[in-house]
């Protein structure tokens, strides 16, 4: 019974020693900060900004489509003369094979599945070169900033025997 009571206790201690744990690191960081430090000084001013080039992403993905193909080639039924010749000629050097005839796949013809790759192409940010005070800049941002970007400008004094 005497162990239940001394187990009883310690856990109603523990919130407070946890508490004690975490605040133990932070009072030692306060006192390791020397009195000296100087203070950043920050103001927001306007860059103008020359260009902005946006860059993409490349993306490729291979799907499977469905190709048929009629079972008997097809030919032509008459003979061609003159301009009608010349046309023909024409089709069938861009056609890969003038004699398969593709079709829908209830029409009865040979089908099997052919790889069909896209390419697709998005934006990820812009490239934009920008002058600030005569001295110019290149930063890789989320969105087309327009003719001028914002910029953060912050001056820091060095003081003597401190090590940035």
């Amino acid at each position: 019974m005497v162990r239940l009571e001394t187990f009883s206790r310690a856990r109603r201690r523990l919130p407070g020693a946890l508490l004690l744990c975490l605040a133990v690191p932070a009072l030692a960081q306060q006192g390791d900060a020397p009195a000296s430090r100087a203070q950043e000084n920050v103001r927001m001013e306007y860059a103008q900004v020359l260009r902005a080039e946006p860059v993409y992403q490349t993306l490729r993905a291979t799907s499977m489509v469905e190709r048929c193909e009629a079972s008997t080639p097809v030919e032509d039924a008459e003979e061609k003369t003159g301009f009608a010749r010349v046309i023909g000629a024409v089709r069938g050097a861009l056609t890969p094979d003038p004699k398969v005839e593709e079709v829908a796949p209830s029409a009865g013809g040979e089908c099997r599945m052919v790889p069909i790759e896209r390419e697709f192409r998005r934006p990820i940010g812009y490239d934009v070169d920008y002058v600030h005070r005569g001295v110019k800049y290149r930063s890789r941002l989320p969105a087309d900033p327009g003719n001028r970007v914002q910029v953060r400008v912050s001056v820091t004094p060095v003081v003597a025997g401190e090590t940035p």
